[in-house]
């Protein structure tokens, strides 16, 4: 990213042959000037021009590292709090009756959305309809649910979780040119939200499937975006109310995005359905784990965009 007279520049990067480099020029007040750039993975320099003309255009920037985690952010209007609003993050955490509240009609909402993906994209079967059964139950748990400790609320919520993933188990990953470039076996379906490359416990971090490293990519954009969406709201990005995070974790946002997650799935499992990858869209590391290509990161972004 450059300024070249007065105009932010941005050149793609390179990933096969025979790739044409991208590149896009943005005038100030341009009708077509995006409120926020995302860059996905990948390697390059910019310069503090390019920051204050990204705020004096009021652009938001953003980077998503290959993790699929939210690495930098930088809001053209900053942070403005609305003292209002982290009043009412600080009333609501403090007061237990509030908060538990907060937290069953967050995880109650996330659940009607996962039936919602769950009916739309995930064939029939008995796994199918244990989900939908389960996640029936932990929403009306939720509804009528005194609750007096917040793992409790966690509990409902991990036992939908387990039964929501486990349908989508041998669901088929389309690819194409596999004689000329095969990939692992178990990459052609689907087998569960666990990475084989962290280790002893099984995490969904560091996705060793394709699948998982799209829903990975794809929280981390929603995320993004909803970090982007409560500072400009004037909220504190840190401060959650049903999660509690380490300094500088955008908890609060952590909060916000339940509810999106069976929405991004819901993308995902589309652009799966419809869509045949190649090898090329992803990339394996040394430790077994993979993360998307530009071009598809780009394409999943555009998805949730």
């Amino acid at each position: 990213m450059r300024i070249e007279n007065n105009a932010l520049v941005i050149r793609d990067g390179f990933t096969h042959y025979p790739q044409q480099q991208a590149k896009y020029r943005f005038f100030p007040r341009d009708l077509d000037l995006p409120r926020r750039i995302m860059l996905l993975d990948g390697s390059g320099t910019l310069s503090f021009e390019v920051l204050s003309w990204l705020s004096d255009q009021g652009v938001s920037l953003l980077r998503v590292d290959w993790r699929g985690e939210v690495a930098c952010v930088a809001s053209g209007p900053g942070f403005v709090a609305d003292p209002d609003k982290i009043s009412w993050q600080h009333q609501t955490k403090a007061n237990e009756k509030l908060r538990f509240q907060f937290a069953a009609d967050i995880i109650r909402e996330k659940l009607v959305a996962s039936i919602d993906t769950l009916e739309a994209y995930v064939p029939p079967s008995r796994c199918r309809d244990i989900a939908i059964s389960k996640t029936k139950v932990g929403m009306e748990k939720l509804a009528v649910g005194s609750f007096t400790d917040m793992n409790h609320i966690f509990a409902i919520e991990g036992e939908c979780a387990s039964a929501y993933f486990a349908s989508w188990r041998g669901l088929e990953i389309r690819w194409k040119s596999l004689a000329r470039r095969p990939v692992p076996k178990g990459w052609q379906v689907y087998s569960g939200r666990s990475s084989l490359a962290t280790g002893v416990k099984a995490e969904n971090r560091n996705a060793s499937h394709p699948l998982n490293a799209m829903l990975n990519y794809g929280y981390a954009v929603k995320l993004a975006a909803l970090k982007l969406q409560a500072i400009a709201d004037g909220y504190d990005p840190t401060f959650g109310i049903m999660h509690n995070g380490k300094r500088g974790n955008p908890a609060f946002v952590l909060d916000l995005i339940e509810p999106e997650r069976p929405r991004v799935d819901a993308a995902i499992l589309k652009l799966v359905h419809k869509h045949r990858f190649a090898a090329s869209d992803f990339i394996v590391r040394s430790n077994g784990s993979c993360r998307l290509s530009p071009q598809l990161a780009r394409a999943v972004a555009s998805l949730l965009g």
